[in-house]
């Protein structure tokens, strides 16, 4: 069983910022896979489904990012989930947009729900990483993080969230530098639409 994490805001105000590019991925994998619909569980929305007879759980925090933690370390306790089997989606400011990168462990790079993550489970889970490019100056950054998606970005955000459900298969089988790069080929280029 693997469970995994679209780190985001609740409310319908944080549903477009840049920050809640986990929670989209999170929805589409969601659509895509014909997962049941959401409930009201683990201080979250919570759906699930199987991918190639494996049953996935997927869970949105519902706690606020800097908590999310909270809600991820309650459904991975209930379901007896290991750390090894959470992969959590969320956004990544030291990648340019529509990157992807997945590691295994590590900091948190300033990303405070991936610091409450690492309080609750621990720092061994997955994380894939999603590009948002940075503002240019940390004092911009809480601005531009709590921002909408620019109209231009559409195609390559709607592109890198499609791919990451499409090709989800290959993350849980463990191909990660197939998954990356199947991703990376589907993102149209500057100047393509």
């Amino acid at each position: 069983m693997r469970l995994l994490v679209g780190l985001g805001n609740p409310g319908t105000a944080y549903s477009r910022n840049r920050h809640n590019i986990g929670f989209m991925a999170a929805d589409e994998i969601v659509r895509r896979h014909n997962f049941s619909g959401w409930k009201s569980k683990f201080q979250g929305e919570f759906a699930e489904g199987t991918i190639e007879g494996e049953k996935v759980l997927v869970l949105k925090p519902g706690t606020f990012m800097n908590l999310s933690g909270q809600s991820v370390g309650a459904a991975a306790t209930f379901y007896k989930i290991a750390p090894e089997d959470v992969f959590v989606f969320y956004d990544e400011l030291d990648l340019l947009p529509a990157k992807m990168r997945i590691k295994k462990g590590g900091g948190s790079g300033g990303h405070n729900g991936i610091k409450s993550l690492d309080s609750h489970i621990g720092p061994e889970y997955w994380r894939v990483r999603l590009g948002i490019g940075h503002p240019g100056h940390k004092d911009r950054v809480h601005g531009y993080v709590l921002g909408d998606f620019a109209k231009a970005d559409q195609p390559w955000l709607e592109a890198l969230l499609d791919g990451a459900a499409r090709h989800l298969p290959l993350l849980l089988a463990g191909n990660h530098n197939e998954y990356m790069s199947k991703i990376a080929l589907a993102i149209p280029k500057a100047g393509e639409a």
